[in-house]
């Protein structure tokens, strides 16, 4: 949520970099209505606030006069004590109806995007901030897609998860379930390797957690949602990791704070038709190691450099061919100040999937959790809060299933080995 004192001192600044998200609505329409309704609260409190302050003068006077015998004065002041405190009612519900409105407008508006964030409206206009240097491998011939080579070699079945569940949650088996276990405990090694705290969130959150990263107002029709528990199945680890410290004052020695999470993700998002949604291209359950950040404003670009740095090094590892984007404004997360992809190629398909993002939400989500810390000057100020896929495994398997298959069978990375226990599917 952008903060209100933000709005009124950088009101064009923010309406410019609205301009890039593409937004159906003239952003500065809904700054204009955001910056309106504040001066009427603080009328309105201004108002209250004078008329509490003549009640509670008028309240002392009353008791001196009734103790100097002059109680016609008394009972007239206690009818206008009475008057004033109908009109102290009538204020409180124009107040609280107008910071309803208030939180329900400021929810609804995205991050103003980081002045480096190109314009844009769809993918096509992202900016390709580094490049994969050599030359994209090339399929041997009669090298399958990874979908035919999981039904092949018995390692993922689609079908059995269709019988279970329903379309978009593969069943994992033989060793297709042990590379995924073996994927998921070197990336949580990596990442404790360097210095994330490690942690087990819940797979459930309620409405003001989701709320809290984001995900609440915007994208409930992506989420599985239980109804009779008023709970959230959670679409990333971000969500739960990030809430932790909600409501918190942070101790300034503790920065950065760096947590590391392993979980299931749940997305209902619907996908289209074709070889963009097969196999493991799309899918409603996966799993991710995630990594989150929370540090000082002026130390957080840094700290997103230090995130990319990361997953790029997880990448090269894995031997697989990778680019990262920068976002447009138009392609970017509802809450992100600026978002870098991560891509790698798929020798089979040709074409690049998506198997990692990392953001930088600046004070977005810590204004709706009150992240907080005080400064040298003991002012109390708003953190920020990072966060990036490293990885999401879904589509790394689909990858390390097209780019590593040979004559012999699928190379298994050689970080991998001491993981899986072998070294070719």
């Amino acid at each position: 949520m952008l903060e209100l004192q933000v709005l009124h001192q950088q009101k064009e600044s923010i309406i410019e970099r609205l301009g890039k998200r593409n937004m159906p609505v003239d952003p500065a329409l809904l700054i204009n209505e955001v910056i309106q309704l504040d001066l009427e609260r603080k009328d309105i409190q201004t108002s209250l606030d004078a008329v509490l302050a003549r009640v509670n003068q008028s309240s002392k006077e009353i008791g001196m006069l009734f103790q100097m015998k002059r109680n016609i004065e008394a009972e007239n002041m206690k009818n206008q004590v009475s008057s004033w405190k109908q009109e102290i009612r009538e204020l409180e519900e124009r107040s609280r109806d107008v910071k309803q409105k208030l939180e329900e407008a400021l929810l609804g508006i995205p991050n103003a995007p980081h002045p480096l964030v190109p314009g844009g409206k769809s993918p096509d206009e992202n900016l390709v901030y580094k490049n994969w240097p050599g030359s994209l491998p090339q399929p041997e011939p009669g090298r399958l897609p990874h979908w035919e080579i999981a039904n092949e070699k018995n390692i993922f079945d689609l079908k059995l998860g269709v019988k279970v569940t329903g379309a978009g949650f593969p069943l994992f088996r033989g060793k297709g379930a042990r590379l995924q276990r073996a994927l998921i405990q070197f990336f949580l090694d990596e990442a404790v390797a360097a210095g994330y705290e490690e942690v087990v969130p819940p797979l459930l959150v309620n409405p003001e957690t989701a709320r809290g990263t984001g995900q609440l107002p915007d994208k409930e029709g992506q989420m599985y949602f239980i109804n009779e528990d008023n709970l959230y199945l959670i679409p990333t680890a971000e969500v739960p990791v990030t809430n932790i410290y909600r409501d918190t004052m942070i101790n300034p020695s503790d920065f950065p704070i760096k947590l590391t999470a392993y979980t299931p993700c749940f997305r209902r998002e619907a996908g289209s038709y074709g070889a963009d949604v097969k196999g493991l291209n799309r899918v409603h359950q996966f799993d991710k190691v995630e990594i989150v950040q929370i540090e000082r404003p002026e130390k957080s670009y840094e700290r997103l450099d230090e995130m990319i740095a990361h997953v790029e090094q997880l990448l090269e590892k894995l031997e697989l061919p990778y680019r990262i984007l920068r976002l447009c404004g138009g392609d970017m997360g509802f809450a992100s100040a600026m978002t870098y992809d991560f891509e790698v190629y798929s020798a089979v398909q040709k074409r690049w999937l998506e198997v990692s993002s990392v953001s930088n939400f600046e004070t977005f989500q810590t204004n709706r959790m009150k992240i907080r810390f005080k400064n040298e000057k003991g002012k109390s100020v708003l953190a920020h809060t990072l966060n990036g896929s490293a990885l999401a495994l879904a589509r790394i398997i689909a990858a390390i299933l097209e780019n590593h298959q040979t004559s012999e069978g699928i190379i298994i990375p050689e970080v991998l080995r001491d993981y899986t226990g072998f070294s070719v599917i």
